[in-house]
């Protein structure tokens, strides 16, 4: 091939990719994901079925839950997490993220390291450090020391130990939230944070977070929200409330590396169109 005619090839073959791109674009050039929680009911009685509902809805990548943390997801104990991950592939889907129980990192975090690098996964997440329900500094110390030994171990297999925001990271210590005290005390190397969008309901606002702890998180779950009916919604719906171009611009500056939307199946299914085409 002459120089002319491979710059030409390579030209052709970049208008293409682009093209391909444009087609299938979405927030930051992230595969949209989804948490699989929602759909656990399908999950447990038909697995594949259930992938290809996702997939079908134009899901890319999703994110698990724990076979062993999680009863309703116990039904995909009995795949190994090498076989898990190439009926995922051969599904077209990706799968680089799980939530477990912090029991069962607590009992055998070891093995659950190694399911999770079976199954390929990069980030390993705990829905909450389930602390007391009027903490201390001292509680949230102790629950934070022992999360950032867990993030250490998951470290040294090259996996992100992250950590979302349910009811104890969103009560209050003192004058201030559990949240923000966290992120003084969880080491920024160890750990990571994954945003829940849906607790704008408690008044978190993700633009602000994302943008108030840059390089701090690495994941979120979205939720559309409407500010007048206090309920979930589509993303990017006529009823949605929240500015989803500012968020995922901002998500940028927290670190953030993938999303997953996570509500109801229709919910869920009614979103896809829209983060396809947002560009940001």
């Amino acid at each position: 091939m002459t120089e002319i005619s491979r710059r030409h090839f390579l030209a052709a073959s970049g208008a293409v990719a682009m093209a391909g791109l444009d087609l299938r674009a979405n927030p930051l050039g992230m595969p949209i994901g989804c948490q699989t929680y929602p759909v656990r009911t399908n999950l447990s009685t038909d697995f594949p079925g259930t992938m290809k509902m996702l997939t079908d809805a134009g899901f890319q990548t999703i994110e698990l839950c724990s076979p062993v943390g999680y009863r309703e997801f116990n039904g995909l104990a009995k795949y190994s997490g090498k076989d898990l991950k190439k009926m995922l592939n051969d599904m077209g889907l990706k799968c680089e993220s799980c939530h477990f129980g912090l029991r069962e990192l607590r009992d055998n975090q070891a093995e659950r390291i190694a399911w999770a690098s079976d199954m390929g996964m990069t980030q390993m997440a705990v829905a909450s450090l389930s602390g007391p329900k009027n903490p201390t500094l001292d509680d949230v110390k102790r629950v934070s020391d022992e999360y950032n030994k867990m993030g250490e171990q998951a470290a040294k297999a090259g996996i992100q130990q992250t950590l979302h925001n349910e009811t104890f990271e969103t009560s209050m210590v003192g004058d201030k939230r559990v949240y923000d005290t966290l992120f003084e005390m969880l080491d920024p190397k160890l750990v990571k944070f994954q945003f829940q969008v849906s607790t704008i309901a408690q008044g978190f606002d993700a633009t602000e977070y994302f943008t108030k702890y840059p390089g701090r998180f690495v994941s979120m779950h979205a939720q559309g929200w409407s500010m007048e009916t206090k309920q979930q919604v589509p993303i990017g719906s006529t009823q949605d409330s929240l500015d989803w171009k500012k968020i995922f611009a901002a998500a940028k500056t927290g670190g953030i590396k993938n999303y997953f939307v996570e509500m109801n199946y229709e919910l869920m299914k009614a979103s896809a169109p829209y983060l396809r085409s947002l560009q940001v």
